[in-house]
């Protein structure tokens, strides 16, 4: 069902493609060096003589500080502009670079990877905004289109990078790889990315809100990590503290005549629950099935992880051949139908891994795959379309930031919940790897239902906003 609403789309010119270029630069540096670095755990492992259990606070640090980002994201963009905020948080990342990659122990690279994930938290976020300020309304879905399909060939991009990287090189080059990405990153954005002024609302940072939203989404993270590592005491003080925080952020933010850090409020609105709910169930599907799949890949057929990254490639040429598609069509087609069109696609895709007890062959895999990247492609750039569509320019960093938050958690939480289940499942299992395997993909599918639900209550019709000519 088309938009009959929508009357024909603003010309996407060339200065705003080379904005839009420049900054999903950002976003590419940070999704992809999350990837990266999971390649290269075992290479850091030896290389500092530390345990697993050590070790994986790499990973743990960097997404913990990424989630702790997020919901200041849009009182920064508000208070200091977009482009200032995106400047200084490509510089913090690149500074953490560095220092991970001047590390001389375990503890002093998780310290220095928290730097770096508090650029990169802010990174995404504060690029959408200011490239939905600058397309304005008439072309933020086609740019949009555009540029959402980077955190989706980020994962799948990562272990080839990592792996290529690893062959010929020492392993402080899996962090000294961002550099002249993010050098020329901010070269091209001093000189060709519009500066937006400052919100001329100014609020006071919501001080409470922060001090219980991001480190409760913290600290429940981290005790769904330790549920998974098995460590019962910290497993529970953790979640449920977490959960205690965010409760009491809820409150504080119904409550608070000030604008809180994010605005519980946001939720109720249509179509922003709808959005919400879609994203954040997609987050848990993309970023679980990538923990999930170079896993399985490496320990039940014993592949490299560059073998690995060749058989998830297909998901990566299929989101590009779905960005195509939704870039053609996001204007004169209903949100809700690519929506939900999309989901549909991902949960065809997901059904041959619940079969991985049989041992699939290659081919349906990687065509399984295919048709994941064509689905998941469809699904983030009309949601993020269809909000930043309807809401004013100067709320801009606030519903980005909302945005992104819940990707991220749905993400960091998808995978935690999902790393407890395939834990229990080995443990049933016992020596059946394969099928432990296919058992957890059952609760991908359940995730992906979940968000068919929540994509039904999507708007009927395309965004109607005000238009002016192509120039």
């Amino acid at each position: 069902m088309t938009g009959s609403a929508s009357p024909p789309a603003v010309r996407v010119d060339k200065q705003l493609l080379r904005t839009a270029f420049i900054l999903v630069l950002g976003t590419f540096m940070a999704t992809l060096d999350a990837t990266i670095v999971s390649v290269g755990i075992d290479s850091l492992a030896d290389e500092f003589g530390a345990s697993v259990a050590e070790i994986q606070w790499v990973t743990t640090a960097y997404l913990l500080a990424v989630v702790a980002a997020v919901p200041a994201s849009g009182w920064l963009a508000d208070r200091f502009g977009g482009r200032r905020t995106w400047l200084v948080a490509v510089g913090v990342f690149l500074l953490g670079s560095v220092l991970c990659a001047s590390a001389w122990s375990v503890t002093s690279l998780i310290v220095f990877r928290v730097v770096q994930g508090l650029g990169g938290g802010l990174l995404p976020a504060t690029g959408q905004a200011l490239l939905a300020r600058v397309a304005g309304p008439g072309r933020t879905g086609r740019v949009i289109s555009v540029v959402a399909v980077v955190p989706l060939l980020s994962p799948v991009l990562g272990p080839l990078a990592g792996g290529s990287i690893l062959a010929v090189a020492p392993w402080p080059w899996l962090f000294l790889v961002n550099l002249p990405i993010g050098a020329i990153a901010i070269l091209l954005a001093r000189r060709h990315v519009p500066e937006v002024p400052p919100s001329t609302r100014r609020t006071a940072f919501d001080l409470r809100g922060a001090l219980l939203l991001s480190p409760g989404l913290a600290v429940l993270v981290f005790g769904l990590t330790e549920v998974a590592h098995g460590r019962t005491l910290p497993a529970t003080v953790g979640v449920s503290a977490g959960l205690a925080m965010l409760a009491g952020f809820t409150v504080h933010g119904l409550r608070t005549r000030r604008t809180p850090l994010v605005d519980p409020r946001l939720f109720a609105r249509p179509p922003f629950g709808a959005a919400a709910v879609a994203l954040l169930v997609l987050g848990a599907s993309v970023f679980g099935t990538m923990f999930l799949l170079p896993l399985y890949f490496q320990t039940g057929r014993g592949m490299s992880a560059w073998g690995a990254g060749l058989l998830l490639a297909p998901q990566g040429l299929g989101a590009a051949a779905g960005s195509v598609l939704v870039n053609r069509t996001i204007d004169r087609v209903a949100p809700r139908t690519l929506v939900v069109t999309g989901i549909g696609l991902i949960l065809l895709g997901t059904v041959p891994f619940t079969q991985l007890g049989h041992e699939p062959p290659d081919i349906a895999i990687a065509s399984a795959l295919a048709v994941r990247g064509i689905g998941m492609a469809m699904v983030g750039a009309p949601v993020m379309n269809i909000v930043y569509s309807r809401i004013e320019p100067e709320f801009l960093p606030r519903a980005s930031g909302a945005l992104n938050l819940l990707n991220t958690v749905g993400g960091s939480v998808g995978t935690a919940a999902l790393a407890v289940v395939l834990q229990n499942r080995l443990s049933a299992r016992g020596p059946d790897i394969s099928g432990a395997f296919g058992d957890t993909f059952w609760w991908v599918l359940g995730f992906c239902l979940f968000a068919a639900a929540g994509a039904t209550r999507l708007p009927r019709t395309g965004p109607d906003v005000p238009r002016t000519p192509a120039r």
